[in-house]
């Protein structure tokens, strides 16, 4: 049902257009001044606002200016006795969807009402879908190791500054490397990803650099690699720390001379890639094990970006939780549940061996099996280990 708040001065006048907006099956909540009308404005979320403009306290003009810092997306229709053609051009300019003089013609009236809410709706709708195809999640989070890497990313997404990511299974690395390439002057070209532990040894090789027709037996066509595939753009190398040996000494070469070599190919092919490697092991310690190379780390490592375990930012978890109930909702079509506040601290305390990651799968389990909010009892049913 659609939410109207009428904000009025006059009793009379809101008795009125509630009296007929109920009749059309409209929602309606009254206000008697716009310092009360802005503070319902500010707690409770309405569809359209129909608002005087003579009032004492907050007039209507002054209620439009700060209703648009809270929410600028919801239609505010402005109603007065008292205006003129310059009151109501200056109310549009400030963002009103439009003027209506009083006494308010009933069709009119409706009809504007019916073009506000299809707006909202329509706002709504783009705001959802965009979220949707969103190719970059929103970096979340107060605490000052998310702090330090957002500053760190906004200096260095810019350049062409090779970065080395480190931390944890799903803290979050790829999303680190999502807002580099996002913020980078290469956003208009292709960011390919690579995960290295998913590709045998055998096989990386041809992956990364592709392969010429017939150059091994199951090379029945030419294939292009990862690197051509994202010249221009960013190449994500996840998991580098896996790497074979000999697919980091030619890694190393495409580094050092911008060229590649197709397997099978005795031509060399130019490659303009920015590279972003990331790892949850410690590869200087892979250096002294003889698996990782020195020359390769220090290519990568420019810039090297740790990301914290989610045990390590814990005043973070409140706010993650909250991004993933309003993201999981709008997926599934449905309300955002409320997290009692003994449940949020139960979560704030669980210990997170999956990171990030396991906290989204988490909150998704709490919305498909909890009631209308989520309890700490439902915490421990479906979240802490059974004892």
């Amino acid at each position: 049902m659609t939410n109207i708040l009428i904000i009025d001065d006059e009793k009379a006048i809101r008795k009125t257009l509630s009296e007929i907006l109920s009749f059309e099956g409209y929602k309606i909540e009254e206000a008697a001044d716009g310092e009360e009308g802005l503070r319902k404005f500010s707690e409770k979320t309405f569809d359209v606002v129909l608002c005087d403009i003579k009032m004492p306290k907050l007039d209507g003009i002054e209620f439009l200016e700060k209703a648009k810092l809270i929410n600028e997306d919801v239609p505010i229709i402005m109603i007065s006795g008292h205006g003129n053609i310059d009151t109501a051009v200056d109310a549009v300019k400030k963002g009103a969807f439009d003027y209506i003089s009083k006494p308010p013609d009933l069709n009119r009236l409706l009809i504007t009402l019916r073009n506000a809410v299809e707006k909202q709706t329509l706002v709504s709708e783009t705001k959802t879908l965009k979220r949707k195809v969103s190719r970059v999640q929103q970096m979340v989070g107060v605490s000052s190791s998310i702090e330090k890497i957002k500053s760190t990313i906004e200096k260095v997404a810019p350049t062409d500054a090779r970065v080395l990511i480190t931390g944890d299974n799903g803290a979050g690395k790829e999303l680190v490397a999502r807002w580099i390439h996002e913020k980078s002057n290469r956003n208009s070209g292709p960011m390919v990803e690579v995960n290295c532990a998913a590709i045998p040894g055998e096989l990386i090789e041809s992956e990364l650099f592709g392969h010429e027709k017939g150059s091994f037996t199951s090379a029945i066509k030419q294939r292009i690699g990862k690197f051509e595939q994202a010249n221009g753009g960013t190449l994500f190398l996840d998991e580098i720390g896996d790497m074979s040996l000999n697919a980091q000494a030619k890694v190393l070469r495409a580094l050092q001379e911008g060229k590649i070599t197709r397997v099978g190919a005795d031509k060399d092919v130019s490659v303009d890639v920015r590279v972003i490697a990331a790892t949850n092991k410690d590869l200087l310690k892979e250096v002294e094990e003889k698996s990782f190379r020195l020359d390769l780390y220090h290519r990568l490592g420019v810039i090297i970006i740790h990301v914290p375990s989610l045990n390590e930012r814990r005043e973070d978890i409140p706010h993650l939780v909250n991004y993933f109930l309003e993201l999981i909702a709008i997926e599934y079509g449905q309300p955002k549940k409320a997290v009692e506040k003994n449940a949020m601290e139960a979560l704030r305390q669980h210990n997170w061996t999956g990171n990030i990651r396991e906290l989204r799968n988490v909150v998704e389990r709490l919305i498909i099996l909890s009631g209308k909010t989520i309890s700490k009892e439902d915490v421990e049913n479906f979240v802490l280990p059974r004892k």
